[in-house]
């Protein structure tokens, strides 16, 4: 399935404060390319659309489009709200800007299996967690995340749970689905263990333990 099909657009969200880690994490270099550079990357070969939604301050040699949020500082929620209201596509990835350790194919069979369910949500549970960091929305979602940014909610999964047992959707249901245990059926390429690629880049240890693992496995 090609990007035209998908109609899909891809999101980094980058907005956060960065408290753990010090500093502005789009900006970190790992293995010599900036977090947000690094998944910029990773977008790219799924062909489609990709801008920032966010970003504190420019990152060297980032020429992605940056919007900023409506409501920052109100977590990732806020740039969820950006990409759904600047979206010009039904279908909206939205990754983290501290996951480097995602693989392009694994995205490029979950924007395939969002197209595919016409779930509104599509979000992967890896060790035992939701990752809605790591997900596909639709569109239709904008309003019930207005409504949850407004009211001072900002869990992302309890805003798509709470429009979705509201009615406001006729988009079908939330596909959660195991990463792991599809991973182990060949469904994808996967380079490293699923639970890994998952791995959050919030701290200088987490940094430090990703730069190891790229080391061990080259992969965007």
């Amino acid at each position: 399935m090609d990007a035209k099909s998908r109609d899909a657009e891809g999101w980094v969200l980058a907005g956060g404060r960065s408290l753990r880690m010090g500093r502005d994490k789009a900006a970190v270099v790992l293995a010599g390319r900036p977090l947000l550079q690094r998944m910029l990357d990773k977008l790219e070969p799924l062909h489609m659309r990709v801008r920032v939604a966010g970003l504190r301050a420019p990152v060297p040699g980032v020429t992605a489009e940056v919007l900023s949020d409506a409501h920052p500082d109100c977590g990732p929620l806020s740039g969820m709200e950006t990409a759904l209201t600047k979206s010009e596509a039904p279908l909206v990835l939205i990754v983290g800007v501290d996951l480097p350790l995602l693989e392009p194919e694994f995205l490029a069979w979950m924007l395939e299996r969002a197209a595919t369910t016409g779930a509104m949500a599509t979000v992967p549970r890896a060790g035992a967690k939701l990752q809605p960091l790591c997900a596909v929305y639709r569109r239709e979602l904008l309003d019930g995340v207005t409504d949850a940014l407004e009211k001072g909610d900002y869990k992302m999964m309890t805003a798509v749970e709470r429009t979705a047992r509201a009615g406001r959707l006729d988009c079908g249901t939330i596909d959660f689905f195991d990463a792991e245990r599809l991973a182990a059926t060949g469904a994808w390429r996967s380079t490293r263990a699923t639970h890994v690629q998952f791995m959050n880049c919030n701290t200088p240890e987490e940094l430090a333990l990703a730069a190891e693992f790229l080391a061990g496995t080259p992969m965007l």
